[in-house]
């Protein structure tokens, strides 16, 4: 789950979909990461916190990272939450970009209609709870999508 800063929206994808691949026993690694540097080491924002624990699942042990390209060689999928960050992950990326394990998270759902995940760090707590709905609909597409695969190896 890659989004701008790794405070907000990816911290949120991570421990949403985290929380739906341990209810539905499933064995996969998630992680997030963010495409610049502003805030490494730092924790998500505390909106994000709040949202997630209302919801049941606790991000607060995150901290922010940089998205790498050779994360490409550690994950199957990596989600961009916005078009901006899909651009940066390819332009990061460079000859290890492979398109076939890059997708727009919210193209789980609306397919080819890049939808992005607005980023809510300049807003209030409203805005945080409207991308929380969003991403936890598209992690219910992840799961619904690759655990069957996964059963069946």
């Amino acid at each position: 789950m890659v989004c701008l800063g790794n405070i907000c929206r990816s911290p949120l994808a991570e421990g949403i979909l985290q929380f739906k691949v341990q209810e539905a026993g499933l064995g996969w690694t998630v992680d997030s990461a963010g495409t610049n540097g502003y805030h490494i080491g730092d924790a998500p924002h505390h909106l994000s916190q709040k949202v997630a624990l209302l919801h049941g699942i606790d991000i607060s042990c995150q901290r922010a990272r940089r998205f790498r390209a050779d994360d490409f060689n550690h994950y199957d999928m990596i989600y961009a939450l916005a078009g901006d960050v899909l651009h940066e992950i390819k332009r990061t990326a460079g000859n290890q970009y492979d398109t076939s394990k890059v997708q727009l998270l919210m193209d789980t759902i609306h397919p080819g209609k890049q939808i992005d995940v607005p980023d809510p760090y300049y807003g209030e707590e409203p805005g945080y709870h409207e991308v929380f709905e969003l991403i936890s609909n598209a992690c219910d597409q992840i799961i619904q999508q690759f655990a069957p695969i996964q059963r069946n190896q």
